[in-house]
């Protein structure tokens, strides 16, 4: 039994990229979107639209999952449910927006045959299974064009609801039966476009209209049993523009549509929606209604403040809809129901307690991989999985990925850090440079994607998760400083920091240090002389470090005087302001490029970051290493440069994977407390194509 005193919470124990699951190379796109899991709990099965397959994952060992390979259903599948042993699978096949088609194929999982196919008259979007078994809900979507006067609605065909009975553990397509969901919504009732269904205990289908901001209640005989508006949200204290590289939750959205996607059953009463918006809306929550109709509980604000506050808020995303919460699963595990919502700009799964279904409890915030667009709750085994659709190939991102959490006995492993503990409610992200404190604090600063609002960030790494505690803004003449990508941060000795700013020439940022009061005001800013523009590439300074009386900064990549492979640690003397230089002799990259990230000086030596630019299995280089401070002898620009030798002290992959999740790219941040304690953080780019994850951690006193 499970002590009464546990602290029970879902921790991610496994990522699975769909890549995997391709004999030889993989094609260029590949996605997981929805996800179910087969009656014993072992095999999942997620749909892969981009490939035109199902792939199967086997999670006997859920902290191991192992590929079992794709198939091929010859169109484009779009939604997935298993009863037993048999996946039914909703296939899109349609020539174009007025001429929708489709079909669900039945597929016996244990010898990957087809054994029936149905076809549905129309686009199949999403698909429920009845808790007995007895018959699988279809929504016939027939999607619009985006494209076509402005993406609005009414665009014909209309959809419908779709409800097949399954007998011998495949579909009896004789006994197919349509409800008609026309003439329900007041916003173009004439084309509903059936989005998500789910089926409660007693066969009732509950459906979201999203473009119709409508919600139906269908019995599974195909009658209408409640119909009703999804309603609207008065939204305060939100950030609708991103014509700005700021984080600014002072806007707000007075009756914003909800437009539900993702809708599933708490109890035979209760459902709750994910208002992800679509045409008019997205209210960027959560809401659970009666199915008579009667609002129970709407999160408002609460859901996407506390993902700010986590560093997940994608800010590009700010004049569309925020988080955008889209999927949604339900399990009860160990008698308390959950509700998992997948925020899916965001990357995260929000975890709430329904016990009381007017009145949840947002109980965690799961990391995932980008985009996460389905989930399977495995109660009876412990488990909940996520599909992540996003394929980053092209972006030079991560790929699609399964992920499996493990709900056990123990705190929370995520967020590794939060703002929770600001007077204000404040966002941050793309974090780079670190520097520690003598007072155990560690400063950080975000670089150039939040370019309208440089700031430090304060960190009490005390407690875990650790908290950000202040936010200075960097100012020029008491406005946000322009032009500034900062990647490197020093204290001066005197309250203030010295700053490393990775120039770039095309868009006019300069590389540069600035010398900052305790207030973050720039009080000085010092240019690279000559000998150094003159062979500067976009790759500049990634850190800095004060010794002494000299600045030290690490050079990310070769510039145009480099030998291959090795870089520049640039000098400069505060006394003297003379500039000068060591190499530092970098990986061969094995893929992609290697670089340095950032430098922190602790007793006799400096120790840098050194990683390559790939994420997962890819990833080889993410390293520190150290160099003694008795070969930092710089010689003159120009001159021939003396080579320092480095010594491997951690090698970082291990803890990358530490939490169940693939290997993130940029490893950025550094910082050395008094007693030797190493803290080391990763850059979430700010969210961008970027599953928002950001760690935060000790590896413990440095070089043991």
């Amino acid at each position: 039994m499970t002590p009464v005193h546990a602290e029970m919470n879902f921790n991610r124990i496994a990522s699975f990229p769909v890549t995997a699951n391709f004999d030889g190379a993989a094609p260029d796109e590949t996605s997981a979107e929805i996800i179910d899991v087969t009656e014993d709990g072992m095999t999942l099965v997620y749909t892969d639209s981009p490939a035109g397959v199902i792939g199967v994952v086997d999670i006997t060992n859920p902290a191991a999952p192992a590929p079992r390979g794709t198939l091929a259903v010859e169109g484009e599948p779009t939604a997935v449910s298993i009863i037993g042993n048999t996946a039914f699978v909703g296939v899109n096949t349609s020539e174009s927006y007025t001429a929708p088609s489709g079909f669900v194929k039945a597929v016996d999982l244990a010898d990957m045959s087809i054994t029936a196919t149905c076809d549905l008259g129309g686009q199949p979007d999403s698909t429920a299974r009845a808790k007995d078994g007895s018959f699988i809900a279809i929504a016939i979507e027939n999607e619009r064009d985006e494209d076509l006067g402005d993406g609005r609605v009414p665009q014909m065909p209309a959809g419908d609801l779709v409800m097949i009975d399954v007998a011998d553990g495949t579909l009896d397509c004789d006994s197919l039966r349509r409800a008609s969901l026309t003439g329900l919504a007041e916003v173009a009732g004439e084309d509903p476009e059936p989005e998500f269904v789910d089926i409660n205990g007693l066969g009732e289908v509950v459906v979201t209209l999203q473009e119709n901001n409508h919600i139906a209640v269908v019995s599974k005989d195909g009658l209408i049993l409640s119909h009703f508006s999804a309603g609207a949200v008065d939204l305060e204290g939100i950030d609708t523009k991103d014509d700005r590289a700021a984080l600014t939750f002072d806007q707000s959205q007075p009756g914003r549509l909800r437009e539900p996607d993702g809708v599933q059953w708490i109890d035979d009463s209760h459902f709750a929606i994910a208002n992800e918006g679509d045409m008019d809306g997205g209210s960027r929550g959560m809401t659970v209604f009666h199915k008579d109709g009667t609002l129970v509980w709407e999160s408002g604000v609460t859901l996407e403040h506390a993902i700010v506050q986590i560093g997940h808020y994608p800010d590009k995303r700010s004049d569309s809809k925020g988080v955008e919460p889209e999927g949604m699963e339900f399990g009860a595990f160990d008698g308390t129901p959950y509700v998992f919502v997948m925020a899916e700009r965001a990357s995260v799964v929000a975890v709430y307690d329904v016990t009381d279904p007017t009145a949840p409890v947002l109980k965690q915030l799961l990391p995932s991989g980008i985009s996460p667009e389905g989930a399977v709750a495995i109660p009876e085994r412990g488990l909940l999985a996520t599909a992540n659709e996003f394929d980053g190939f092209e972006d030079g991102a991560a790929r699609a990925h399964v992920m499996l959490y493990q709900y056990a006995d123990g705190p929370a492993s995520y967020p590794h850090l939060t703002s929770e503990a600001m007077d204000t409610l404040t966002g941050w992200g793309a974090l780079s440079g670190m520097v520690a404190d003598a007072d155990g604090m560690i400063y950080a600063v975000s670089d150039s994607f939040y370019g309208y609002q440089p700031r430090i960030f304060k960190i009490d790494p005390g407690r875990h998760p650790a908290r950000i505690i202040e936010a200075i803004d960097v100012t020029r003449n008491g406005m946000p400083a322009q032009k500034i990508d900062m990647e490197g941060i020093a204290l001066d000795g005197e309250g203030g920091f010295w700053i490393a700013s990775e120039g770039r020439t095309d868009r006019v940022i300069p590389h540069a240090l600035y010398h900052l009061g305790p207030d973050g005001q720039i009080k000085d800013e010092i240019g690279l002389p000559p000998e150094l523009l003159s062979v500067e590439t976009r790759f500049g300074f990634e850190g800095i470090t004060k010794v002494g009386d000299t600045l030290w900064m690490p050079v990310q990549r070769e510039w145009k005087d480099d030998p291959k492979d090795h870089v520049k640690l640039v000098a400069y003397n505060l006394e003297t302001e003379e500039w000068s230089a060591v190499l530092y002799p970098k990986a061969a990259p094995e893929k992609g490029w290697v670089g340095l990230s950032d430098m922190t000086a602790y007793g006799d030596h400096v120790y840098i970051v050194e990683r390559d630019n790939q994420h997962g299995p890819e990833a080889v280089t993410k390293r520190i290493y150290s160099v003694p401070l008795s070969q930092m002898t710089p010689a003159p620009l120009g001159s021939e440069l003396p080579v320092v030798t480095k010594t491997l002290v951690r090698d970082l992959i291990p803890d990358l994977t530490s939490t169940g999740g693939y290997v993130l790219d940029k490893v950025e941040g550094l910082a050395i407390m008094a007693d030797g304690t190493a803290w080391v953080s990763t850059d979430n780019d700010g969210v961008d194509d970027h599953s928002g994850e950001t760690m935060f951690f000790s590896i413990g006193p440095i070089g043991k």
